[in-house]
């Protein structure tokens, strides 16, 4: 794995491709549009439609785990194609398609249709779209441009928050809970800058053409180096503690936030998000992504910690606001690292497989967070705590684990030195 110390030129912002800001505005109108309403959706489901927790992470982890099966699919398909666009386009086309259906949903099943169908369009453009970041820049840029992407995404939710926020106080600013009227009305709004992204990727990206790779060069022990599986293994051991961010949103609610609280929160989480990934994917570029991927999952871990002691709605707005910290320092990095670890043909390859198990442990992530919350059939559960010490517990585990074979590669370095 990467542990160069090299510092890369200051102007590696400005220097970087039209890919790598095509690709990032066209993730900007995205979350634009999703945010406004998928922040919501567990308070529509909990609120309007009367959904229990257990069955809210039924729904986004079938949701999620059909995205990442779809994801290892894509993923081989633009390394065995040569192409990365293409599957792309039709991803965001589809996503963008999907979500206006939510204005008609009047039970939990029609919302699981529509998120269905929305996580199949991610599961389609995702693998393709971070391979074609991963293109079209150097090694040296890897961090930068991740970050840079990240940043991007992470402004659109920012921005289609504080429409939603907008929209809520105009519509119910003293209300708790959600009502169907408002809802409605952002996913209205919702459209346009779904239907912009669509047009930035097709007429702004071009395609970064690579050796195609050869049957064998797609194939599952082609693409899992010892490294990468070791990678693949820890990566799904820490999100079998990471549920959905669902579950933060109705701890949010269980601690006294009203919706509008909720909306200024998750602002302030995608404010600190927004600002500090590009500087930290650039960091990690310096420093090593490992050594940015260990602080970032014990950060998660010390917040996971504070969600589960939070005793007040002021604790889990300060708490979700810091939250943005982690996903900075983390999010771009894991897909820089998978770029370091993969020969340029297998990357698609690779990236549906990261993409995948990220996803597929999704299922039962969330199924466990509600759960241990308010438990099954005749148990109660352990209460809104539980699922976020256990969080806290696996980010430990995980990080532990990480550093012990950065340890040992590093060890190995020296020795063969010698």
């Amino acid at each position: 794995m990467n542990t160069s110390t090299s510092t890369p030129p200051r102007r590696s912002f400005r220097s970087l491709p039209r890919n790598v800001w095509a690709t990032t505005l066209t993730s900007l109108l995205t979350d634009i549009s999703s945010e406004m309403i998928f922040n919501l959706l567990p308070l529509f489901l909990a609120n309007v439609l009367g959904a229990s927790t257990a069955l809210i992470g039924l729904i986004e982890g079938i949701a999620e785990t059909t995205s990442s099966l779809l994801k290892g699919v894509s993923g081989w398909l633009s390394d065995k194609w040569g192409a990365r666009k293409g599957l792309a386009v039709a991803g965001y086309s589809l996503s963008a398609v999907a979500k206006p259906f939510l204005y008609l949903a009047t039970s939990w099943a029609g919302v699981l249709v529509v998120r269905f169908a929305d996580r199949i369009g991610k599961g389609i453009r995702n693998s393709p779209r971070d391979a074609l970041i991963a293109d079209s820049v150097s090694a040296e840029q890897r961090g930068a441009a991740f970050g840079l992407h990240r940043a991007g995404d992470t402004a659109g939710a920012l921005i289609g928050m504080v429409i939603a926020l907008a929209v809520v106080l105009a519509t119910q600013a003293q209300a708790v809970e959600l009502s169907r009227e408002t809802f409605q009305t952002l996913i209205l709004i919702s459209i346009l800058p779904a239907a912009l992204a669509v047009v930035v990727l097709i007429v702004g990206v071009r395609e970064v053409r690579k050796v195609r790779a050869s049957e064998d060069g797609v194939r599952l022990k082609g693409a899992l180096n010892p490294d990468f599986r070791y990678f693949l293994g820890v990566i799904a051991l820490f999100t079998l503690g990471n549920s959905s961010d669902a579950f933060l949103i109705l701890r949010a609610q269980e601690r006294g936030l009203n919706v509008a609280g909720v909306l200024g929160m998750l602002i302030s989480f995608n404010l600190i998000y927004s600002v500090f990934s590009a500087p930290l994917g650039a960091l990690s570029d310096r420093i090593g992504r490992r050594r940015l991927l260990i602080g970032g999952w014990l950060v998660y871990g010390a917040i996971y910690l504070g969600f589960a002691v939070a005793q007040t709605a002021a604790h889990i707005w300060i708490v979700y606001a810091l939250y943005g910290l982690y996903y900075a320092a983390t999010e771009g990095t894991a897909k820089a690292l998978v770029a370091d670890l993969i020969p340029p043909e297998q990357r698609g390859t690779a990236y549906g497989y990261y993409n995948m198990v990220v996803g597929l442990m999704a299922l039962p992530a969330s199924l466990l967070a509600g759960v241990l919350w308010q438990g099954v059939g005749g148990w109660g559960g352990f209460g809104a705590s539980a699922p976020f010490i256990a969080g806290a517990a696996l980010a430990l585990l995980a990080a532990g684990l990480l550093t012990a074979r950065f340890v040992k590669a590093q060890g190995a370095t020296s020795d063969a030195s010698v």
